[in-house]
């Protein structure tokens, strides 16, 4: 979408030497209803591409994660794990206030399998807040993958809310080129959980920690509020701005 300028997308300009005759004609009070009025409409706009400028750079960040993790060899999620997933989530710099409390705040994107499971979805944006962590390792911000192994785990993480370890079974992802180490625990689970915090890639439980999806940075993807199920069952074309998050995902695994 082609940007306008402040003044001439609020309507405020002068537009001719009549609009000009009449505000000379204004009283001092009307003229101070006018400019607020513009001012109003100026730092509207100003916020909305804000906006949308946060959400670009959340999806940019979501995809120097991905290919630093899956670039890692030794280090990475095993490649047969990304294989069986049904959807990602990826959170770039889940925030981290004192794990004592276990405070923790953060926005990503999930997408999920295409059709036939070949390929992947428009990402959809979530919130993931609170929780407690199984496994610290440094750092006031660790970027989080999850992957949701099977469908039931899909439909929780589409739905209005839901919590890890309650409402589906989480567990520490293993780390390396094939899951031959995964423990018991991970096998059961239905979505599996990786942080990253200063170079150093683990599995981390976050249990309770829960997440809901992000209505306001949908809005500004999609251009009005829609729901994550919405857009994974693929009512809504993927963004510009997501293409490259899409694309890496394809790169690396490309159909279930």
């Amino acid at each position: 979408m082609k940007r306008r300028t402040g003044a001439s997308n609020s309507g405020c300009a002068i537009r001719s030497n009549a609009n000009a005759s009449k505000i000379k004609g204004m009283t001092n009070f009307q003229l101070r209803g006018l400019s607020m009025l513009c001012v109003s409409a100026l730092m509207q706009t100003g916020l909305m591409y804000g906006k949308e400028d946060a959400a670009a750079k959340r999806l940019k960040e979501s995809v120097t994660v991905l290919q630093e993790v899956m670039d890692a060899g030794d280090k990475s999620i095993p490649q047969d794990l990304l294989n069986k997933a049904q959807c990602i989530v990826i959170v770039p710099g889940l925030k981290k206030g004192a794990f004592i409390i276990g405070a923790k705040f953060g926005k990503g994107f999930l997408s999920c399998r295409g059709k036939d499971n070949i390929g992947w979805t428009a990402p959809g944006a979530i919130r993931v807040e609170g929780g407690s962590v199984g496994f610290q390792i440094g750092g006031s911000e660790v970027d989080v993958i999850m992957l949701v192994l099977n469908p039931r785990g899909a439909e929780k993480l589409l739905s209005s809310k839901f919590t890890l370890g309650a409402d589906a079974t989480v567990a520490a992802g293993p780390v390396g080129r094939t899951s031959s180490a995964e423990t018991d625990a991970a096998m059961r689970a239905e979505i599996l959980t990786w942080s990253r915090s200063r170079g150093l890639f683990a599995g981390i439980a976050l249990n309770g920690a829960t997440l809901r999806p992000d209505l306001d940075a949908n809005a500004e993807l999609y251009g009005k509020k829609v729901e994550n199920v919405d857009i994974v069952a693929g009512k809504f074309a993927t963004p510009t701005a997501a293409a490259p998050l899409i694309e890496k995902l394809i790169k690396y695994s490309a159909r279930k």
